[in-house]
């Protein structure tokens, strides 16, 4: 059994983590695989690009917080393979243990011994006005904000083309169950159960008090574009990346990928477990 390791080179006692890691899967007879950059700061001889994972691994762990998490999971691409976060972030709505539990981990993985929890992913369009188009995949949320000017943005939003509403706010976001406990849930959205076939659309700071976060089944649709009197530029963002301008005529179009990411979780541990811990409820 091989197991691909993924780290985030920013986090303090990555290096650690990494080869106490790799010295607890050995114990189970389970071969780690480093990505090139995590080689890297082991100094390791060398890595595999994490897009070749697949082909290698039967499961991928992530050393970091959920930000590692979604920057893996892009590097990884639309592969059907279970992935674990191991936090040595701070606050790991998505990892599966913590690095003082790396035997357990290990223990887990070589017996099998863990449920997949498969996490619906988005695919976004931006379709310019001549055109042309861009795609891009978020396991939480995409989000169409405003710029650097700081001036509210006038944008609207159809659901299966029918329109939605005209939104003055700072932005709207468009999130995953996933995502529904990270920005969308900064934001004033709810928190949505991950087995729910659902997304989340939630304005950002909007200028009437009436604007509230809607929730659409994941077959649904939702179109996003400059309204008429908008002052543009605007920008959109996927999981915090790959920021693209939009500009009047411009249209992002989001819908379910159809792929969906398979997160691994230890037996015994659940969202409604994670959410007592990590927001301290009774």
């Amino acid at each position: 059994m091989n197991v691909g390791i993924i780290a985030n080179p920013n986090k303090q006692g990555a290096a650690k983590t990494i080869s106490e890691l790799c010295v607890a899967l050995e114990k189970q007879n389970i071969v780690p695989i480093l990505e090139t950059n995590t080689a890297a700061i082991i100094h390791a001889a060398k890595g595999v690009d994490a897009a070749t994972f697949a082909d290698t691994c039967d499961v991928v762990a992530v050393l970091g917080g959920d930000g590692t998490m979604l920057d893996a999971a892009n590097k990884i691409g639309p592969a059907d393979i279970p992935v674990a976060g191991i936090n040595i972030g701070t606050f790991g709505f998505l990892t599966t243990c913590t690095d003082d539990e790396l035997d357990i981990f290990a223990e887990a993985v070589a017996r099998k011994s863990y449920t997949l929890i498969r996490r619906m992913q988005l695919r976004a369009t931006i379709i310019a006005e001549d055109g042309t188009q861009q795609s891009f995949r978020a396991l939480n949320e995409i989000t169409l904000a405003r710029g650097p000017t700081g001036r509210l943005v006038s944008l609207d939003a159809w659901v299966d083309g029918e329109l939605l509403n005209h939104y003055r706010a700072d932005g709207l976001i468009v999130a995953t169950t996933t995502g529904s406990t990270a920005y969308s849930l900064s934001a004033g959205g709810p928190l949505i159960a991950p087995k729910a076939e659902v997304f989340v659309i939630t304005p950002i700071c909007p200028h009437s008090l009436s604007n509230r976060s809607l929730v659409v089944s994941d077959s649904s649709t939702v179109e996003l574009a400059p309204a008429q009197d908008a002052e543009c530029p605007m920008f959109f963002t996927v999981d915090g990346r790959e920021m693209v301008e939009i500009q009047h005529g411009d249209r992002v179009r989001v819908e379910q990928a159809g792929h969906a990411l398979p997160l691994l979780h230890l037996e015994g541990r659940t969202f409604y477990a994670t959410l007592r811990q990590k927001l301290g409820w009774g």
